[in-house]
Parts: structure tokens; C-alpha cells; sequence
């Protein structure tokens, strides 16, 4: 799918035509926003088709839901949390468990400088993430997702997930101070 980029009267007049049904407004808004749901749905359920299905389950949810949007310059923030609360949804449904699988380079065929125990290295870091980021609260989870995956800030965050500025960002702290524990990075 091809991104676009709207600018800020650019997403307001998206937003505008597509409340009163124009689809291609609509479209163009998906276009500009569709890889930032998958990336946050992943971040949250750690399944690419999970990822897929939330963005396109958050995706039907926010075209009903369009005329609820206060404020067009938070049109990003409110999709990527509706897509983040899809995920958790599906993971939920899901409750399966995921077999991880590590790469191994073959023998001679690893890149200049690079060794294939680098490879290896690197893939166990990120199984470990993936695992510490998984034993956190699937809430926890979905806001380490909105701040750091899609880069929302904590003023942003707090109308989306019913907290205060000051509230996301402790319960940021928490979450970080957990994944630090759960990693061995004191």
C-alpha cells in the first residue's frame, strides 16, 4: 500500500468530505495511515495477521464512527488507539500461543564483518523484547505502543486512553521499569 502524506488542512478537508461520505476521502486517509495501525497492532498482539486484521477492523470502526472526531488534528492519534484497542481485542480472542523461530545464517554465508553469531545474537534480543513486552498488561502493552511505535506524545495520548498527561507518562514509567526488569538492563 502506497503512503501518502497529508498536511494539516489537507487531513481536515479529508476528514470533512469523508464525514459526509465521500470514500475517496476516506481512502486517501487510509492511505496516509494504514502502516501506522498495522505497526501499532503488532506492537501490541506480536502477530503480523492480528496486525492486519486490527488495522482493517479499526479501519471500519473509525468510518462509523468519522463524525465523533472532535478535532481533525488528532485524527492519527485516535486511529492508531482504536486500532491499538483492536489488537487487544483479537489477542484476547486469540489466546494462542506463538512458536518463535530463530534464523540461522549458514555456514560461510554470513555478510563481511558481520558473524552469523551476530545474527543469532540480534534475534534472541528481539524474542527477548518480544517475550518481556508480552508479559506486560495488554493496556500497558497498547500504550508503550502509541508512545514509542507511533510516536504519540503523552498529551496526545491521555483523551485516548482516559488519562491524564501525567498519568500516561507514569504509567509509561511503570511499564519501561518493568521491560527493564523483565531484559536485565539495570
Amino acid at each position: 500500500m502506497t503512503t501518502l502524506v497529508l498536511d494539516t488542512t489537507a487531513i481536515a478537508s479529508a476528514v470533512e468530505r469523508a464525514v459526509a461520505g465521500d470514500e475517496v476521502a476516506f481512502a486517501r486517509i487510509v492511505g496516509s495511515y494504514h502502516l501506522d495501525l498495522v505497526r501499532v497492532a503488532y506492537a501490541v498482539c506480536g502477530d503480523e495477521g492480528l496486525a492486519e486484521d486490527a488495522a482493517q477492523s479499526a479501519w471500519w470502526i473509525a468510518w462509523r464512527k468519522l463524525p465523533a472526531l472532535r478535532d481533525p488534528d488528532r485524527l492519527r492519534s485516535w486511529l492508531v488507539a482504536i486500532a491499538a484497542n483492536e489488537a487487544r481485542k483479537s489477542l484476547q480472542r486469540e489466546r494462542r500461543h506463538r512458536v518463535r523461530e530463530i534464523r540461522m545464517a549458514a555456514e560461510g554465508v554470513a555478510a563481511p564483518g558481520h558473524g552469523a553469531s551476530s545474527d543469532v545474537d540480534h534475534e534472541i534480543d528481539e524474542i527477548d523484547l518480544a517475550d518481556a513486552l508480552a508479559r506486560l498488561k495488554p493496556e500497558d502493552r497498547a500504550l508503550v505502543a502509541l508512545r514509542y511505535a507511533a510516536d504519540i506524545d503523552a498529551s496526545e495520548l491521555a483523551p485516548c486512553v482516559g488519562l491524564s498527561p501525567s498519568g500516561v507518562r507514569t504509567r509509561l514509567s511503570r511499564s519501561l521499569e518493568r521491560l527493564r526488569r523483565d531484559l536485565g538492563d539495570d
